[in-house]
């Protein structure tokens, strides 16, 4: 009576939060995060719960293959739900109509065979060894694409691991008892309906916990980025560099500052369009020449910052002149325009820095020295004085002479 009580919620939670996770998917417009997906998954575990109650218990008929079926399509569902919430765009029906399709035939054959105590036994046990693949996803994922939730998917790691053990035992109980363990009133399946009853309470609302916290993160990445290039804007640049000076042994920093040369003859005779397409290339090539844990952005209408991270003189101007050299080779096919549009930039660099707070001087400086070049000719790399570098040569210096002036 107890366990069937029990049950009895636990079909209430699953179609209840089945609605939820639905209205939610509903409004989460272009990205539904797989919410669409737990709201089946959901739906499916307790309709087959429901079929459970209906049956009363263990027996061979057209409702019970249907139970089986959707007792491990919910599993599915959930994986698949969770590989679309990690950015991975899987299909839904077709899998889980052909897994349907399959599982059924399988239980016929099993059931004639071997009989319903192996059926039953194969339930629990594909059901401890989906259970198992994905706990063993999560762990996985906590080293690769979900560094950002480690806590939430140990957590979920921990609750899945706990449904992958009991249904092993429960695999090891029927193989040893028979169709005799899945009394209902008995202490094992109590023990497995209060788990699952505590599970369904549990795990929906960390759900929406993790689709609130990626939304979060998403309005606070937008917050910090260019929306046309998709670099970091200044207060992205502020924020990702207190990070790293917030680490132990973080070192100092080096601004490059890059302006694109003419960029408003460009923009007044191509159109605005053209301009467009002169930043995301000027952007691209920054993304591209910059070392891994640099720092890249777009502060202004043509002004782009790269901030060197634990690097050398040295290393700042062969970053620079990769980065002047890589903009000048590039080329823009322009509408209406028998020639090929080619765009350079001039590029300012600061001295070391070893704090945010001195992010704005060093912007400063490298602003300065943006202006010497400009006005030098442009198409080059120019230094601001310090007691590490000194200015470059101009855009005609080979680059043996500017690492030599560099050191």
């Amino acid at each position: 009576m107890v366990a069937s009580i029990l049950v009895g919620m636990l079909c209430a939670h699953l179609l209840c939060f089945s609605v939820m996770f639905l209205l939610i998917s509903k409004r989460l417009h272009g990205n539904k995060m797989g919410m669409d997906f737990f709201a089946l998954g959901n739906f499916l575990l307790g309709l087959a719960y429901v079929l459970q109650l209906a049956e009363g218990g263990p027996a061979w008929s057209v409702m019970s293959v249907v139970n089986h079926t959707l007792t491990l399509a919910s599993p599915i569902a959930y994986w698949l739900g969770a590989m679309r919430f990690f950015g991975h765009a899987v299909p839904l029906w077709r899998p889980l109509m052909a897994f349907a399709v399959a599982y059924g035939a399988l239980q016929v054959l099993v059931q004639w065979g071997l009989g319903p105590v192996a059926r039953y036994a194969m339930l629990a046990g594909m059901s401890a060894l989906l259970f198992l693949v994905m706990t063993v996803t999560v762990i996985y994922g906590v080293r690769t694409f979900a560094k950002d939730l480690y806590r939430e998917m140990f957590f979920f790691a921990l609750l899945i691991g706990g449904i992958c053990v009991l249904n092993a035992l429960k695999f090891l109980k029927i193989v040893d008892g028979g169709l005799e363990a899945l009394h209902m009133d008995s202490r094992f399946q109590l023990v497995f309906y209060i788990y699952m009853s505590s599970l369904a309470t549990v795990l929906p609302p960390s759900i929406v916990w993790l689709v609130l916290r990626r939304l979060t993160d998403d309005l606070r990445n937008m917050a910090a980025r260019d929306p046309m290039t998709q670099l970091l804007n200044r207060r992205g640049l502020s924020d990702a560099l207190e990070l790293h000076f917030n680490a132990r042994n973080a070192a100092p920093a080096c601004l490059l500052l890059m302006d694109v040369d003419h960029f408003k003859r460009i923009n007044d005779t191509h159109g605005h369009q053209v301009g467009d397409t002169v930043l995301c290339r000027v952007a691209d090539v920054l993304r591209t020449t910059v070392r891994r844990g640099d720092l890249t952005g777009r502060i202004g209408g043509e002004e782009f910052v790269a901030i060197c991270l634990d690097v050398d003189s040295a290393g700042i101007m062969r970053l620079a002149e990769r980065l002047r050299a890589g903009i000048e080779d590039q080329a823009i096919e322009v509408p209406g325009c028998d020639h090929l549009l080619r765009m350079t930039v001039t590029v300012g660099v600061s001295h070391h820095f070893a704090s945010t707070h001195a992010l704005e001087a060093a912007m400063q400086e490298a602003d300065a020295a943006l202006y010497r070049g400009k006005a030098a000719g442009r198409n080059r790399i120019e230094v601001s004085p310090s007691p590490r570098l000194h200015p470059t040569q101009g855009a005609g210096t080979s680059m043996m002479q500017q690492l030599e002036t560099a050191g």
